[in-house]
């Protein structure tokens, strides 16, 4: 049986796409760089895209993805990780501070430092909530292409260099990793259980269109089967590290078509917001690391101003605690959704000049009609 053209060129940009990422992540994980697998596929296939190779992940296969994901996840779920629950309706009211600060700062250095309008430095500085950003950016005729890019050249500069920072400061979690499921009965019948449950979680979350809902409905059943000791066998760890160069793979190819013309004028201001927003975020994060007595690594990709996926899949690589690390994200995206719209509204009335009275235009004296008082009653 033939395939179809377009069928075809898709096959083909797969196998390209994650040959690539393969490459790149292989050369980092092998060398046992923090996070190498999804980092290296990250800077390839970004690399690849701003080459202008046709690099794409269908998005069925970054579904699956997030669901494989979601499970290793759920499985670093520990008792040590579920009695730090407590500290956390304080770590996210810090985060909330920390949100509020970092956008203010990046949007006084973008309209201060780079001229840029008000409205389109609060879509830059927004930290997650891309997509609304982007369409609260075209209604409000914001410099949309600015917003896209600096957004994007946050992702990807945290995506690939917060491995790299934490392995500089010697960042590093002792998170103990579940078995992988071995040849047997009964760990293959285990396995089956939570592939399964972890799937209708992830397929309930996301028709609940909750944030990151395949991930997040995927670690959540994990967690749970793993945190009541349900189910003590994880994921093969191959199976993780495809899913990582996929995840990889299609965080890079967001730069696919990138304007390189605008991309070299964004740099200067895209890191320079990225260098404003993550040093807030880090002094909130290490004072909520201290108040709280939570560890500095995963109150750091916390507060992180990074893509909820990105972010939770690093922590997992990086030996964190991917649900404190994935619950702050999903606040910040909620966050943004709620607060990011009402700002907006409420600058744009703020903006709107107020509509002065038009003076009613002078009649000529012959049309003009004089009204007199009425008479006295007699």
């Amino acid at each position: 049986m033939l395939l179809s053209p377009s069928l075809r060129e898709t096959l083909v940009r797969l196998v390209e796409t994650l040959f690539i990422g393969a490459i790149g992540g292989a050369a980092l994980g092998l060398a046992k760089f923090p996070a190498g697998w999804l980092s290296g596929a990250i800077i390839a296939v970004a690399i690849a895209a701003l080459a202008r190779r046709p690099v794409r992940v269908p998005h069925v296969l970054g579904q699956c993805a997030n669901i494989v994901l979601g499970i290793s996840l759920g499985a670093s779920v520990t008792p040590e990780s579920v009695a730090r629950m407590s500290t956390w309706p304080a770590s996210l009211a810090i985060l909330a501070l920390a949100m509020a600060a970092g956008s203010a700062a990046v949007v006084f250095y973008l309209h201060k430092v780079h001229d840029w309008d008000v409205l389109s430095a609060l879509f830059a500085s927004s930290p997650g909530g891309l997509s609304q950003a982007l369409a609260l950016a075209a209604e409000t005729g914001a410099d949309l292409r600015s917003v896209a890019m600096v957004q994007a050249m946050r992702v990807l500069v945290l995506s690939a260099g917060l491995p790299l920072l934490f392995a500089v400061f010697g960042i590093t979690g002792s998170r103990p990793m579940a078995n992988a499921a071995v040849a047997t009965v009964a760990s293959m019948e285990e396995l089956a259980v939570l592939i399964v449950a972890a799937a209708i979680g992830a397929i309930v979350a996301y028709r609940l269109r909750l944030p990151g809902g395949l991930l997040v409905g995927a670690m959540a059943v994990s967690g749970v089967l793993h945190a009541t000791g349900l189910v003590q066998v994880n994921l093969p760890l191959p199976l993780a590290i495809v899913a990582f160069v996929v995840m990889g793979s299609i965080i890079g190819a967001r730069f696919v078509g990138t304007d390189l013309w605008l991309l070299r004028r964004l740099t200067v201001v895209g890191l320079g917001a990225l260098a404003v927003g993550t040093a807030v975020a880090s002094v909130f994060a290490v004072a909520a690391a201290l108040l709280l007595a939570l560890p500095v690594g995963d109150v750091v990709m916390a507060f992180a101003p990074g893509a909820l996926e990105a972010m939770t899949t690093l922590a997992f690589a990086l030996n964190l605690d991917p649900a404190y690390v994935g619950t702050h994200h999903i606040a910040r995206l909620i966050f943004v959704s709620l607060v990011v719209p009402v700002v907006v509204h409420a600058m744009r009335r703020r903006a709107a000049p107020k509509a002065a009275p038009e003076p009613a235009a002078e009649l000529p004296a012959t049309e003009r009609k004089t009204t007199l008082p009425p008479r006295d009653a007699a």
